[in-house]
């Protein structure tokens, strides 16, 4: 489990992570969302003791990182990829993370076949695309068998197969009875992913809550009708109390879960209905909600759709893509 306690981080004037507490507990997949700059590489890095917190406290099973001992085999992470040197291959640079653990040399196989780099393995990490520097990361944090993980955008370069095959790895970590604690961008696959969301805007917590319950609490969910006995379906939803709001081409939209009502009520007067479906918002509208106001970074739609004809025709001449 990692427990933070107050957990807050100032640089100058400027407060990164303000006044934290949350637990990340085993047996689920917790993710850790917050806009750009909202400071969740700052308090992942104070979970591992590479930042000292201003004020608070964080523990990995009840203790600061620097009094493990052998500290991957209580945590593992992922922060940055591109943290290795580029110099050595795969197999020594997880070796040497070993080595340093009291781990075995047999279990720098293990993690090399989990992630799929075994062909690969005497090949220097420099040559690496981002997808393999990525897998090799992942083999790193799984080197201690530890019963804690930590990921910092673990799908960042991997293809369709590599997204799915960390997905599962994840959920299947959080199976065994481990502690699990993501943080990503991609909404579409955290909502695959995570059982749990932890969520922070400006350094503040604004929400610890089930996947489920997040979604509910910040988006709307309604029924959407069509029928074409509209005036006479609206006299029966009228009747039975239930309010409708006309959303425009004949469509009829009732606020929360009524379905099953609606259904009933409309087969007991014999109404035709083309299409009775709940609705529910993403993770990623629900998410957009709630940190509307804490987003630090903003761009505009009105912004220019291409550079002015000489910027165009000076790439390459002290013009750089990016």
């Amino acid at each position: 489990m990692i427990e933070l306690e107050g957990l807050t981080k100032r640089y100058g004037d400027k407060v990164a992570v303000n006044n934290l507490t949350f637990a990340v507990r085993p047996g689920i997949v917790t993710g850790f969302l917050g806009p750009n700059g909202a400071g969740k590489s700052t308090t992942m890095r104070m979970m591992l003791g590479l930042d000292r917190p201003t004020a608070g406290d964080v523990r990995i099973d009840g203790q600061h990182y620097d009094q493990l001992k052998d500290p991957l085999t209580y945590i593992g992470a992922l922060l940055d990829a591109k943290a290795m040197h580029g110099g050595r291959s795969a197999f020594n640079h997880l070796l040497c993370l070993a080595q340093s653990n009291g781990i075995s040399k047999a279990r720098v196989h293990e993690v090399l076949d989990t992630v799929g780099l075994t062909a690969v393995a005497k090949k220097k990490a420099k040559g690496f695309s981002l997808g393999m520097g990525q897998r090799l990361g992942i083999a790193g944090a799984l080197l201690g068998d530890p019963r804690i993980l930590m990921f910092d955008e673990p799908v960042n370069g991997l293809d369709p197969e590599g997204i799915h095959w960390i997905r599962n790895l994840m959920k299947s970590l959080a199976a065994q009875g481990r502690t699990v604690f993501v943080s990503s961008h991609l909404m579409s696959e955290m909502a695959l992913t995570a059982d749990h969301l932890v969520v922070i805007g400006q350094g503040r917590l604004l929400a610890d809550t089930s996947m489920a319950d997040f979604i509910q609490q910040n988006s709307r969910s309604y029924v959407r009708i069509r029928t074409p006995q509209r005036e006479r379906l609206l006299d029966v939803l009228h009747q039975a109390g239930i309010t409708v709001v006309e959303s425009g081409s004949g469509v009829l939209e009732v606020d929360g879960g009524k379905s099953e009502q609606i259904g009933e009520l409309a087969a007991s007067h014999q109404l035709v209905l083309h299409e009775l479906s709940p609705q529910q918002a993403s993770l990623e509208e629900a998410f957009m909600q709630l940190t509307a106001e804490s987003v630090e970074y903003h761009a505009h739609s009105d912004a220019p759709a291409a550079a002015p004809a000489a910027q165009q025709q000076g790439w390459g001449d002290g013009w750089k893509k990016d």
